[in-house]
């Protein structure tokens, strides 16, 4: 079937984004891992074929298959807010093959203080690279404001492990599982709002219906923010807290205690099950366009927004990052 460059709005999500299920749909789309294996050059005919459905300007014979294909790629290398290529291990589609190794190595070296430092910094890493790559791109971040989070969340992911590791010395072993998660979640609770701070100081860009910037605000930055830390947590709550209890139970298996050289391989394998799942389901907890209502606003840019549309905005939207 050819595609109506007319008919065919290729900014339009295929799936309702109103509903959790349509979120989910999405967001499985657009976080497939073996998006991470195409070749730049493909990436590059995505955008293009992306900017001529925008422009009506489709080659002819074009397919509405070959146009959602190109949708596909799009979204998933390619920030909403710049259209910039996005780097591939801070991509959400790299969620799954990047988080099921670190998650997978956290879970099995949890015993030893140099391989839980170790592991907490590798995880910090890379979800200070994630936060970065997929933040709201209206509010820029400084190189300072970024070595500021990305030290202050590994120094309180490193610190809770450690310090929670000797308080569960004496506890039940599958306690001492469980502290990676409990670090993650702290972690996130300080990378996330660190990683953009600039949008909790200066506000985020919000903007009417019709993608019309109307100001910035504080409360807006407040909420997408917390959503995103609700999302990450819940991402690798699952996981985190279920494999521990599953590979307790198998290590007391005859055979398993005959191979523990693949126990590590078996928690990625297990971890990447988990996630290519999760990764979806947690960002499709929030639309990713909040909507918030304007009486929800400081009182300064609600009287501006008022006082230029009246009536007419009762709503403002913003990207609130994933």
């Amino acid at each position: 079937m050819e595609a109506d460059p007319s008919g065919f709005n290729v900014d339009a999500p295929r799936w309702d984004q109103c509903t959790f299920w349509g979120r989910v749909k999405h967001f499985f789309n657009i976080t497939d891992p073996r998006t991470v294996l195409v070749p730049e050059r493909e990436l590059d005919w995505a955008k293009a074929m992306v900017e001529k459905s925008r422009m009506g300007v489709v080659p002819p014979g074009t397919q509405v298959e070959q146009l959602l294909y190109a949708k596909k790629l799009y979204d998933s290398a390619f920030h909403p807010d710049t259209g910039e290529k996005m780097n591939v291990i801070g991509r959400m589609s790299f969620q799954v093959p990047g988080g099921m190794i670190i998650t997978g190595f956290m879970l099995q070296f949890y015993r030893t203080m140099p391989a839980v430092i170790f592991w907490q910094w590798v995880n910090q890493s890379f979800n200070a690279l994630v936060n970065y790559t997929n933040r709201n791109a209206a509010s820029p971040t400084s190189v300072r404001q970024m070595a500021l989070s990305y030290i202050t969340a590994t120094t309180t992911a490193v610190a809770t492990a450690v310090g929670m590791n000797m308080l569960t010395k004496r506890a039940p072993p599958l306690v001492g599982r469980w502290v990676p998660f409990a670090a993650v979640a702290a972690a996130n609770c300080v990378n996330i709002p660190m990683m953009r701070q600039q949008e909790l100081i200066q506000g985020i860009c919000v903007k009417d219906r019709n993608h019309n910037e109307i100001g910035h605000s504080r409360r807006a930055a407040a909420v997408g923010i917390t959503q995103v830390v609700i999302s990450r947590i819940t991402m690798a709550a699952p996981g985190m807290i279920l494999l521990p209890v599953i590979m307790e139970r198998l290590e007391k298996l005859h055979f398993m205690k005959k191979v523990k050289v693949l126990h590590a391989p078996l928690q990625v394998l297990l971890s990447g099950c988990f996630l290519i799942f999760m990764v979806p389901v947690a960002c499709g907890l929030f639309p990713q366009k909040c909507e918030l209502s304007v009486s929800y606003l400081e009182p300064e840019l609600q009287d501006t927004i008022k006082a230029k549309y009246g009536e007419l905005v009762p709503y403002v939207y913003f990207n609130k990052g994933l």
